[in-house]
């Protein structure tokens, strides 16, 4: 469960203090300060055009930030990131979106064995053995089968989430991942993420969800007004 301050031996995920997020050379968000320990599930929320996506692709790169006093993700210092350095920061990073964004024409072990290759495994045995690993943490054993149309909206959730699990990342970025899911489906997704941060996982979730929030405590980090507000 978050705590609020960081013991001796926890390492800070990302640390942002006096960031401004722009985009399209418009500011969303100013002064963004805030940190995310390893093992702490932090929830994001906030109206629909209120910086959340903004401020969450701006930790993997997506979008720069241009002003800011420190702006780190993990061992990276996104003021000053080159872009050959991207790849090895989102490589750290496991990314779960509300649209699944599954490859339609390969089936589950199919769509898990073509990022794991992206990202430079060689090992057939490996690949195969870390695939296995991460359908099992997600409840998905047996589906490695079958083709993403064939899978519920949650059970393709927990496919996208073994996905970004696939490399062992700290930090697992959430935006709206129970957007599209039934309540109940909803809820077994945020239950999972949740029970990452017992393996010490950092998961920051943006959800519009604030019956998740009461559900499954976090701490909460509001955009509001252009501000970013740690409750």
């Amino acid at each position: 469960m978050a705590h609020s301050n960081f013991p001796e031996n926890m390492s800070i995920i990302v640390k942002y203090k006096g960031v401004e997020v722009e985009r399209a050379e418009k500011s969303v968000l100013q002064d963004v300060t805030f940190s995310l320990g390893q093992g702490e599930f932090h929830y994001l929320v906030g109206r629909v055009g209120s910086g959340k996506s903004s401020l969450m692709k701006t930790m993997y790169a997506d979008v720069p930030i241009n002003k800011g006093e420190e702006a780190k993700v993990l061992d990276y210092d996104l003021l000053n990131i080159k872009k050959n350095k991207v790849p090895y920061l989102r490589r750290k990073i496991g990314i779960v979106f509300q649209d699944f964004q599954l490859l339609q024409d390969r089936s589950v072990s199919g769509n898990l064995r073509f990022v794991l290759k992206a990202t430079g495994w060689s090992s057939s045995r490996e690949i195969e053995d870390r695939i296995e690993e991460v359908l099992d943490l997600v409840g998905m054993a047996n589906k490695s089968y079958k083709m993403p149309h064939e899978l519920s909206g949650g059970e393709q959730q927990r496919i996208v989430i073994a996905r970004a699990l696939l490399n062992k990342p700290e930090l697992i970025i959430a935006d709206e991942p129970t957007g599209n899911l039934d309540p109940q489906t909803g809820y077994q997704i945020v239950s999972l993420l949740h029970e990452l941060t017992d393996a010490g996982h950092s998961v920051l979730m943006a959800t519009h969800n604030l019956q998740l929030v009461d559900d499954f405590p976090g701490k909460v980090l509001r955009c509001e007004g252009k501000k970013l507000i740690v409750e």
